[in-house]
């Protein structure tokens, strides 16, 4: 069956939704972080910690039943009433604070658009392993068990008043502190006036992926799949006529910018939005609450620090530092391409690249900025050109912000840690709006959402043992 046509927002929209919540006393005990920081001794700790936490749905085992297993599992929480439906459909203010950070933002169902539609603008590409994973997952559960993190500038405008008077203002809904430190707040928006007032003041804004870049675009492939087997033909699951552009307005029984007969465009029919054209996200603006963009190492496995430092000594200025501290000082100190190299007794500092060299190996056709960025130079250049390796999830492994496990990592395996410098917020945006993407993990933006605090249904599900039905997708009445 050819595609159908999909429905395009008419700008970014933000939908409220009958959030799924934890009724447990120990909120921290039940979250986790994202599924992509948790290794195999992080999903130990977080099911040590609570029989009921998150991690049981979103890294559910490694057998081939494991999807199964998570979908038996959410059915079951949902039964017992672990897991229970919210009253009314809401936005929900997520508020998260500690030591030197606050960061506020809106959980809803973001209307999906293809980066075509310049409204949600990917920056990093994506493997096919970990779409495959989080599809085969969301596709069973029919659930979107954690939010994307989008960046959006708000420039001081109505949503971002608003959500800092309520969390100023009004008793939060849910609050708990987790083991990192950070303490975090939520509280539900329902009035029909105050949705109406963040859907007119969202619309004509562009967001930013700043992290779920893999989610967002199973969110796409998801919506892909569902309107192929429908055909295209699905009303909303709240029952309402949409119209292709429209996300239906918060608070309202009516599609926003609904137009008569006469001015309706000939072509196909419009396609109605359904809860498989949205995707649960985080919105965050980031001009009030700039983000933290820390730097995602590498590690090599086999690759020994003398082999990598005798390779690299043809194409880059090498400098020996005793440990890890100073070399790490020396990095931050770099401008251009540069890279710590550490593993063995010794750390080695790469900079300044022959630039001949440097320039043979990059892509043609890619802007400056693109080119200028540290994990173009190392995907494109010393990772395949100077040591002959592919910069995927089998060759490469990956170290969120941490240089010192990146190092125990190679010790482990026999590799080389290349430690990184994080990449400028700006440059990512400037690379983002010429719709260009970094390569693969270049960025990590912080603080990210925490997983398990709101969860979001595709389709009806029994939410308690009172039998009360979920519509997925429902809009404010």
């Amino acid at each position: 069956m050819a595609n159908p046509e999909l429905p395009v927002p008419d700008g970014l929209v933000l939908r409220p939704f009958r959030g799924i919540r934890f009724t447990v006393d120990d909120l921290a005990g039940v979250t986790s972080p994202p599924y992509d920081l948790i290794d195999e001794a992080g999903v130990r700790e977080l099911l040590d910690t609570h029989p009921n936490n998150v991690v049981r749905l979103i890294l559910p085992g490694s057998d081939r039943h494991r999807y199964a297993e998570a979908r038996a599992t959410l059915h079951e929480w949902l039964s017992s009433g672990v897991l229970a439906a919210d009253d009314r459909p809401a936005l929900y203010v997520y508020e998260q604070s500690g030591p030197g950070i606050l960061q506020r933002g809106l959980i809803g169902d973001v209307g999906l658009a293809g980066p075509e539609s310049n409204i949600i603008l990917p920056h990093e590409d994506v493997m096919p392993g970990p779409v495959a994973d989080r599809l085969a997952l969301m596709s069973t559960t029919e659930a979107n068990l954690e939010p994307i993190f989008l960046l959006y500038d708000g420039a001081g405008g109505a949503t971002t008043r608003l959500v800092d008077r309520i969390a100023a203002s009004r008793p939060p809904l849910a609050e708990t502190e987790t083991s990192d430190g950070l303490r975090h707040r939520l509280w539900a928006v329902t009035d029909a006036g105050e949705l109406a007032s963040i859907d007119a003041d969202l619309r004509p804004r562009q967001a930013l992926i700043a992290d779920g870049h893999h989610r967002y675009a199973t969110y796409l492939e998801l919506q892909r799949e569902h309107r192929t087997a429908t055909g295209g033909e699905e009303a909303g699951s709240d029952g309402v006529t949409g119209t292709a552009g429209t996300g239906g307005t918060p608070g309202s029984a009516s599609s926003a910018g609904s137009v008569s007969p006469s001015s309706v465009p000939a072509g196909p029919v419009p396609v109605e939005p359904g809860p498989w054209d949205f995707g649960l996200a985080l919105l965050v603006d980031s001009t009030a609450y700039p983000p933290n963009l820390k730097a995602i190492h590498r590690v090599v496995p086999g690759l020994p620090p003398e082999e990598a430092l005798t390779k690299a000594r043809g194409s880059w200025r090498v400098q020996e530092h005793p440990d890890l501290a100073e070399g790490l000082a020396a990095l931050e100190k770099t401008t251009g391409p540069a890279y710590l190299l550490a593993g063995g007794d010794l750390v080695h500092l790469l900079s300044d690249p022959d630039l001949d060299q440097l320039e043979h190996a990059m892509p043609p056709g890619r802007s400056a900025g693109w080119r200028a960025l540290n994990t173009s130079v190392l995907a494109e250049f010393l990772l395949p050109k100077v040591w002959g390796t592919d910069d995927d999830e089998r060759s490469v492994h990956i170290v969120h912000h941490d240089p010192e496990a990146a190092v125990r990592l190679a010790r482990t395996c026999g590799g080389t840690a290349v430690l990184l410098r994080p990449l400028a917020v700006d440059d990512v945006l400037a690379v983002a709006a010429q719709g260009e993407r970094v390569p693969r993990k270049s960025t990590s933006f912080g603080p990210k959402p925490r997983t398990g605090l709101v969860l979001r249904l595709l389709t009806d599900m029994e939410a308690s043992g009172s039998g009360t039905p979920v519509p997925a997708g429902d809009p404010a009445p």
